[in-house]
């Protein structure tokens, strides 16, 4: 039998060598930085014409110094709606409440003081997802607020949210032209001229000296976070087996009829605890 070399983890470096559109920094640095991209991929993704796109300046929206803050990766704007567009790897079972929070945040956002609710933008939330979040299979969710008695009616509020799964958009879709988009995404596949454009963006992209030591500061404080956490969790998990531990000993010395001042003794545990072990026993 064989047994397979667990492979080394990637660099840093060699993460940014290897990294493609679907990588979110990339993917975010592409789109704010060629609002053509973000244009075009919009257009595309939901079979619409837009004639401005205003790729919104803040990286991140502040609504309240005690709420909570939320960066849009990619925040764009024309005259009638906004858009938030994101690449999402795993599924971190909290993106339909993800998407409710932008949508929010948006909204608060494009509403200037003085003006109506009738006033506000159509909403597009977007994510691009690596797998299927939802498990039912299909290539493209689309979702807004319909009526549960009748859901020919549409609330109208005009907000809606979109979730792409890339590797089923990549099979299943019959334009050709998104089929590409997705191809790229999940293979690294220039098959159009729009891909061909959004390829080169890349390779320039990774390029750009700054960028990469951003992207390697970024992973390299991530890998901090993960080994903090991890020895965190570690520790943990030591203190609540030897608290395990104990309390199997003190059970063990309850049965065979120690006193409860000896057991806190032999174990180390609180006489409380003993105690409250001891009246478990006896219920």
């Amino acid at each position: 039998m064989t047994t397979q070399t667990a492979q080394p983890a990637l660099t840093p470096a060699e993460k940014w060598e290897r990294a493609t559109l679907a990588n979110n920094f990339l993917f975010y640095k592409v789109m704010r930085h060629h609002p053509d991209a973000c244009k075009g991929m919009l257009e595309l993704l939901l079979g619409i014409q837009i004639e401005k796109l205003e790729m919104a300046a803040e990286d991140s929206i502040d609504i309240d110094h005690d709420a909570k803050a939320v960066r849009l990766d990619v925040y764009a704007k024309d005259s009638q709606r906004v858009f938030d567009i994101e690449i999402q790897i795993a599924n971190t079972k909290e993106l339909p409440e993800r998407a409710r929070f932008y949508q929010g945040i948006m909204d608060i956002d494009s509403l200037k003081s003085g003006e109506l609710y009738k006033d506000l933008k159509d909403s597009h939330v977007i994510f691009i997802c690596m797998s299927d979040i939802f498990e039912r299979g299909l290539p493209i969710y689309n979702f807004e607020n319909l009526c549960r008695e009748d859901i020919s009616l549409s609330l109208g509020d005009r907000s809606y949210k979109h979730f792409f799964i890339a590797p089923i958009c990549a099979t299943m879709l019959t334009n050709t032209e998104q089929k590409a988009f997705f191809e790229l995404l999940t293979a690294n596949k220039a098959s159009s001229v729009f891909t061909d454009t959004l390829k080169r963006y890349v390779d320039d992209a990774k390029q750009n000296t700054q960028w990469r030591v951003q992207y390697m500061t970024w992973e390299r404080q991530q890998a901090y976070a993960y080994r903090d956490g991890k020895d965190e969790g570690i520790a943990i998990g030591i203190a609540e087996g030897s608290r395990t531990a104990k309390l199997e000993a003190a059970r063990n010395a309850l049965a065979m009829g120690l006193p409860c001042a000896q057991v806190s003794q032999i174990t180390g545990l609180s006489p409380a605890d003993v105690q409250q072990l001891a009246e478990s026993l006896h219920d």
